[in-house]
């Protein structure tokens, strides 16, 4: 172990120095404790150290907002960070530079750790051997392992370069794009700025389109008619439901389906089977997101702190890399099955299962699977292997939160190793003539636990039911072919529902699944592939900074648009509509994931969005239609990594007047889809702030129909002037549009 260790000399007769650069303090406190100084000296960044150049500082030409393509005839340059605190640790690093003999980069693992420490050493254009320390968990033995296994920097140039790609076409594409808008969509007389993102945009409409889908649904009436069936050992139901396609509509056919069963007896048709389900695969972060918005509410963004609380706080360290794309681990962690069950079998709440041989699946149906780690810089999120014997200690300091998560990513785990579950699936048939019809099928099904295998895990929580299994029905014992005697016939009326609002989960779920906002089969294929819009380490900030720009809201556990998202939306959907169109994005980012795996040069990717862009602002040049007005809400600071006083339009007392045409501070604001974003409300033209709402707009009319629908439904009267202003209309149809609602 540390056989790299030993003290090496130049040919001066000098000891070699070595720095190191982490990504953040807490990192280099954590590298500190494990290897102390014997791999060199260590220099902590904090986040990103270097930026990209702004336009005006690329073309002074670009200075004053216009509908220009800010696209550099190469790359855009590098710049220092403009905080000081940045500042001074790029500063430390610079000279560390000058008198060392060679650089270990240990940073994040992922595409943005990456860029972090190579963009280091690009701005200061060092030149000598760099090396590269990868790991997947914080704790001292990982950390050493790392370092007994650093790998040539030169190995990773696909991955820096895809982040290089990203930065590079972000800024292009949302600097051009939000001043095209800004200059084209925004009303003369109005005060603000149309912030477009690559990624933050189509994310809005995802909202949006399910929002207007619900809000332009029309309930429809149907029948389904059941029956109660006895055979020599009991009864049950049975049912007639034909598909959604060939739904009873007409009342009086159900009710001629209701009257042949009166009395009749016929063959049963029975076919049983013993069926197995494997376990869920394991959590990437947004499949845990999923997860615990739905479980417990939480937001995305809450889901990741806690979870990046349990990957790196102090005294825990008890998950890996939290920010996973992946839902696989790689087969040379098959070895570590035996140790980590051993020690969480010996946890209080997992101490009675009887786990057994640990069941090891291979490939990508299973768990452990190499091929489908490629191109991945993470693998799932399970529990630490190497803090297994302080487990106790660890787990005692955890606060609530963080308890329960990491319940639930060792539940996972446990049942990713645990026996299938088997089950006998039973269906029950009876065809019942009916005159002047078709022959009406009614139908039974029952599902019977016979081993629980990997739900054992669950035991009688609701997370049993997750993989979307019958609830377990028992039926009577009876025999194909047995005669069944049909009674107490009766006709169910029902109702179509709107599909659901987004919670967090389940946004993000649909962000990382953009291709089925996409019409083509084969394109549709192919983005299956891909990771969808955005990353797993932006996704929450995303959602978030919408929220902020007062475009997205909460509304209990759901996510919706707010009237200034939507009017928004439906603005740049007639301008541009490429521009919201999830699928568009998706392939980009299909793109970028090409060039990690190098299957596509970064330039080219570079190139293949700024002609897009070029072609966007095209598009709304030629808009000729109604504009927006925007005037900026109040301040607001969202905290975290890359925050920043958001826009306003006017300058501050006792500030010097800038005389370009661009707003102090607005393009950088506008260069990254995960850092802070103005936040901009809507208004209706006249320049006054309205803090997002319209108070004289009038609901549409499928609005009011859809509400007087629901209310006749639900037996309920409409409060005064639902039918008149837009907000109480709203506020009624989110209360009772809710299938849960009472």
């Amino acid at each position: 172990m540390f056989s790299s260790v030993r003290i090496l000399h130049h040919p001066t007769g000098r000891a070699l120095k070595t720095v190191i650069i982490v990504e953040k303090p807490s990192q280099a406190r954590d590298l500190k404790a494990a290897i102390g100084s014997r791999f060199g000296e260590i220099l902590p960044a904090e986040g990103h150290l270097i930026r990209l150049a702004e336009p005006e500082e690329v073309n002074a030409g670009w200075n004053r907002w216009s509908c220009d393509l800010l696209k550099p005839d190469g790359l855009y340059p590098t710049r220092a960070a403009r905080e000081k605190t940045k500042s001074l640790k790029l500063t430390a690093i610079e000279s560390a530079l000058k008198d060392c003999d060679g650089v270990i980069l240990a940073t994040d693992c992922d595409r943005e750790g990456q860029l972090i420490g190579q963009e280091i050493l690009e701005h200061l254009r060092y030149r000598g051997p760099v090396r590269r320390a990868l790991f997947t968990a914080q704790d001292p033995k990982t950390l050493r392992q790392a370092f007994d296994r650093l790998k040539p920097n030169t190995d990773m140039q696909p991955l820096y370069q895809a982040a290089v790609a990203r930065q590079q076409a972000d800024q292009i594409f949302n600097l051009s794009l939000t001043r095209t808008a800004t200059k084209t969509l925004l009303a003369p007389q109005a005060r603000g700025v149309i912030g477009i993102g690559r990624v933050k945009t189509p994310t809005l409409a995802i909202v949006c389109m399910r929002e207007l889908e619900i809000l332009n649904f029309k309930p429809e009436d149907y029948f389904e008619v059941e029956v109660t069936a006895t055979v020599q050992s009991g009864s049950f139901a049975m049912r007639h439901a034909p598909p959604e396609t060939k739904r009873i509509k007409d009342k009086a056919r159900a009710d001629a389906i209701a009257a042949a069963l009166a009395g009749f007896q016929g063959p049963i048709s029975l076919k049983v089977d013993v069926k197995r389900r494997a376990p869920l695969k394991l959590f990437d972060l947004p499949a845990l997101q999923k997860h615990c918005s739905q479980r417990w509410g939480w937001t995305a963004d809450r889901t990741l702190s806690v979870a990046q609380e349990l990957y790196d706080g102090h005294g825990k360290k008890l998950i890996t890399y939290p920010r996973a794309e992946a839902r696989y681990l790689s087969e040379n962690q098959i070895a570590d099955v035996p140790a980590i069950v051993s020690a969480l079998l010996k946890v209080r709440g997992f101490a009675d299962l009887e786990i057994g041989q640990p069941v090891i699946r291979r490939g990508k149906s299973g768990t452990f699977s190499d091929k489908a780690l490629v191109g991945v810089a993470h693998h799932a999120i399970i529990p630490n292997v190497n803090v297994l014997e302080e487990l106790d200690e660890r787990v005692a300091r955890l606060s609530e939160d963080e308890k329960k998560l990491f319940a639930v990513i060792c539940r996972s785990y446990l049942a990713a190793v645990m026996p299938d579950y088997e089950y006998r699936h039973t269906v029950v048939t009876l065809d019942v003539p009916v005159p002047g019809d078709v022959p009406a099928s009614f139908k039974a099904t029952g599902h019977v636990p016979l081993r629980l295998g990997w739900k054992a895990v669950f035991g009688a929580s609701s997370a049993q039911q997750e993989d979307g299994a019958e609830v377990a029905e028992t039926l009577p014992p009876m025999k194909d072919g047995e005669t069944a005697a049909l009674s107490e016939p009766r006709v169910k009326a029902c109702t179509t529902e709107p599909p659901a609002r987004y919670n967090e989960g389940t946004l993000i779920d649909a962000m990382q699944n953009a291709w089925k906002f996409v019409a083509d089969p084969a394109l549709r294929d192919r983005l299956k592939e891909a990771k969808g819009i955005g990353t797993p380490a932006t996704r929450a900030e995303i959602i978030k900074g919408l929220k902020a720009q007062n475009l997205l809201a909460a509304s209990g556990k759901y996510v919706i648009p707010t009237a200034s998202g939507l009017r928004l939306y439906e603005l740049l959907r007639s301008a541009a509509p490429s521009l919201v169109d999830p699928g568009i994005t998706a392939q980009w980012e299909m793109h970028l994931d090409e060039v990690v795996l190098g299957q596509s040069d970064f330039r080219a990717v570079i190139d293949g969005i700024a002609q897009s862009t070029a072609e966007l602002i095209s598009s709304m040049q030629q808009q000729a239609g109604i504009k927006l007005g925007l005037a900026p809400a109040p301040r607001a600071n969202l905290g975290g990594r890359g925050s920043r006083r958001p826009f306003s339009a006017g300058p501050r007392k006792g500030s010097r007047k800038r005389t370009g045409g661009q707003p102090k501070g607005a393009a950088s604001l506008q260069s990254r889809d995960h850092r802070t974003h103005p936040t901009d409300t809507l208004s209706t033209g006249s320049g006054r702030p309205e803090s997002g709402r319209d108070i004289s707009r009038k609901p549409t009319p499928r609005m009011v129909a859809f509400a007087r629908s629901l209310a006749k439904r639900k037996g309920i009267v409409l409060p005064p002037n639902c039918e008149l202003n837009f907000d109480q209309c709203r506020k009624f149809l989110e209360q009772y549009a809710n299938p849960n609602s009472s």
